[in-house]
């Protein structure tokens, strides 16, 4: 069900909820978190939208989007609300303010309202985030930040704002793209031989930050081992991570955005499957921890300590793919 309030308020939007709880069209108990989207009015909104439905259905919400509208125009404030089939495992309600409720102070007003007592809440930027997240008026309500350098129209500069603006609360989406990487290559290294790395060199696209970050991840984790990042002749996002030992290299190569190979000495490679994660899976395992990610703001610290190579990697081509 979507009932639409043009030239609404925050009051009126609050008082149709209720009416929708009490006449049975919105089970507005069980929710453990308010999802706040913040975005520009356009196309982008609805995939954010889909994206937050279906990671309610492991974490029922409330969500809310602040779609931004012109600033230009008259103010006014069209609201939405979204239930039943249309809101997944939530309640969907959709702000687009226009005019000077489009400004960032005013979308935190108009969402403090609609704020569910007692629960966390969560703040997103699918796209276009602030430099400062923590400092944003909307940042400043949620106990978590999520962002995306990704999806930003300058990747490699949004992601050097997160690094130097990072704040306990704060994550992005590129670190949590990097989950089964990290999970493959951990396990790797838990089986025998127990040798020391002696080297590492992370592979990938000349504008990809989920490759920076891995690079910066092994940088922390093995702090006397010298961590190169370098371009990759082919291969979409992070292509490859080598590890060297003494007994041969563990390598975990990914040249086609789908399917990876773990080599191990001694061992036979190994097909893994390493497609690119979708955003409603990174969003779903990000609402899954409200406590601060220390390991991401580490691991951020650490980019600055990997040498960068020039030289592209060549990337084999997987066998039986």
């Amino acid at each position: 069900m979507i009932v639409d309030l043009p030239s609404s308020n925050t009051s009126a939007v609050n008082k149709k909820i209720v009416e929708l709880r009490e006449s049975g069209g919105v089970l507005a108990l069980g929710r453990v978190l308010t999802l706040v989207i913040v975005t520009d009015d356009g196309s982008g909104i609805e995939d954010a939208i889909e994206a937050a439905n279906s990671a309610s259905r492991e974490h029922p919400c409330r969500v809310i989007v602040l779609a931004r509208g012109q600033r230009k125009a008259a103010p006014r404030l069209d609201a939405q609300i979204r239930v039943g089939g249309d809101a997944g495992a939530s309640e969907v309600v959709v702000l687009r303010g226009y005019g000077p409720l489009a400004a960032e102070e005013a979308g935190a007003g108009m969402v403090m309202p609609l704020l569910l007592p007692d629960a966390p809440v969560v703040a997103w930027w699918p796209s276009e985030a602030p430099a400062v997240p923590s400092q944003d008026p909307v940042g400043r309500l949620a106990q978590r930040r999520i962002t995306d350098a990704l999806s930003a129209r300058n990747p490699l500069k949004a992601f050097e704002q997160r690094r130097a603006n990072h704040v306990a609360g704060d994550t992005d989406l590129t670190w949590t793209r990097l989950t089964s990487w990290r999970a493959l290559l951990a396990t790797a290294l838990d089986a025998p031989p127990h040798e020391p790395i002696t080297g590492a060199v992370v592979a990938g696209e000349t504008i990809s930050p989920s490759t920076d970050l891995m690079a910066g991840w092994l940088a922390c984790r093995l702090p006397d081992t010298k961590v190169k990042r370098s371009p990759a002749e082919s291969g979409p996002g992070l292509v490859s991570v080598r590890l060297e030992r003494a007994s041969g290299p563990v390598s975990l190569v990914r040249p086609d955005g789908k399917v990876g190979s773990l080599r191990q000495p001694g061992q036979p490679d190994r097909l893994v499957a390493l497609a690119r994660r979708e955003v409603r899976d990174c969003l779903a395992e990000e609402l899954r921890r409200l406590d601060p990610d220390e390991i991401y703001g580490a691991a951020l610290a650490c980019v600055s300590r990997v040498a960068r190579g020039r030289t592209p990697v060549k990337v084999p081509v997987l066998a039986g793919t």
